[in-house]
């Protein structure tokens, strides 16, 4: 149980190498000049010394103002909540880069730093991401992004994680895309060109909830069918580039309503205990029209790598199963962002033989107003890592 507490001493990590480059994609310093520079904080626990570091990252986000980080140090464990190169800004991501950014950071954990073993957590949209980075630490195979462009992750020389803590976290980008996207747009230009029988937030859809097994498979092929136009239109666009020659490589785009999934609206779709009609990002028909929604800015590599669930190489599932270090998979079973069969997709996909799978009945995603669950995650996580040696 984690019992004894401890006052935070936060740290600024920075942490920079090279590459090189076709163009640069992000804005400002970090990426710049055949440089990146990386920005992460550490959050010790004053006093308290330990040998193994936790890792949290989100490919796009920062994750130390979220209470799980926050918790785990303040009840001894060392961690570091790592930010990528692009933080704030996942419209030109390329997951890829951001293994490779992982991969800075446990490589300066273990020699800059000294710690002997790391537990990589992946929470939210940090879970295959973690599970995508130990893959091609433990058997890389990848020498190119899914729009050809190089990138040698065997030649990374990336250090393999010791565990894994796989906690409110979903298959991958690209595959909750493809189960988030709207399938009644018509019109890629125009968001108010839609199909009716498939527009869920409008009150005259003659498809209700409780839905029919019949519209549930309509509507995911209709989802399916709006992903492979997009993908094909991205991979039209970006040989067209590629033939003119010249300078233009790559062009931003906007994709409209991109979170229409029926679990939002139905319960009964996948059943967990979450709020009906509502998202982590609040009424789903809002997060749908609005600016922050999955996907709505990207890039075309962008779009392949991180987007495209038949492009991707950050699968989960599929970068489970070359996965073999001690894994705790964490449900929260009233999450309202990650679907509910997904942690057990992961778990069972796992190549490790010691695997351990823990649901937290009531929780959300974010563990807001709920401080007891929030400490049986705590507990869970802590009391995991005891019995594997990896808490000092």
């Amino acid at each position: 149980m984690a019992d004894t507490t401890y006052e935070l001493a936060p740290e600024w990590a920075h942490v920079q190498f090279k590459e090189t480059a076709q163009f640069t994609e992000v804005y400002g310093f970090s990426g710049s000049q055949g440089m990146v520079n990386l920005e992460g904080l550490r959050l010790l626990p004053r006093g308290k010394p330990s040998k193994t570091l936790a890792v949290y990252m989100h490919p796009s986000s920062t994750l130390q103002l979220l209470p799980m980080p926050q918790a785990m140090a303040r009840h001894g464990v060392h961690v570091l909540c790592a930010g990528s190169r692009y933080v704030k800004n996942d419209t030109p991501l390329i997951m890829e880069k951001v293994v490779t950014d992982l991969g800075a950071y446990i490589r300066h954990a273990r020699e800059v730093w000294g710690y002997e073993k790391i537990v990589l957590c992946g929470w939210s949209g940090g879970g295959s991401l973690s599970l995508f980075y130990q893959s091609q630490a433990e058997k890389p195979t990848i020498k190119q992004t899914p729009a050809g462009d190089p990138i040698d992750l065997a030649a990374a020389g990336l250090i393999p994680a010791d565990a894994m803590i796989f906690q409110a976290a979903h298959l991958s980008r690209a595959l909750m895309l493809d189960e988030w996207i709207d399938p009644s747009v018509i019109d890629e230009a125009d968001p108010d060109t839609r199909d009716l029988e498939l527009d869920i937030y409008n009150p005259a859809c003659p498809n209700q909830p409780p839905y029919t097994a019949e519209f549930i498979a309509r509507f995911r092929a209709a989802q399916q069918a709006r992903m492979r136009r997009r993908t094909a239109w991205v991979k039209e666009t970006l040989e067209k580039l590629k033939r003119r020659g010249g300078h233009e490589l790559e062009r931003g785009f906007v994709t409209y309503r991109t979170m229409a999934d029926l679990r939002f609206m139905d319960p009964a779709v996948d059943p967990n205990d979450r709020r009906p009609r509502w998202c982590y990002l609040g009424h789903p028909e809002t997060a749908n029209t609005g600016p922050v929604g999955i996907a709505r800015f990207s890039t075309l590599r962008a779009w392949l790598s991180q987007w495209s669930a038949e492009d991707t190489n950050a699968h989960g599932p599929r970068s489970a199963k070359s996965i073999t270090v001690p894994l705790l998979a964490i449900e929260n079973s009233a999450d309202d962002a990650v679907p509910q069969p997904h942690t057990r997709i992961v778990h069972d996909a796992a190549a490790s033989l010691d695997k351990t799978m823990h649901v937290i009945k009531g929780a959300t995603h974010y563990y807001q107003g709920q401080p007891d669950l929030l400490k049986e995650a705590l507990d869970t996580c802590i009391g995991w890592m005891r019995t594997k040696g990896l808490a000092d």
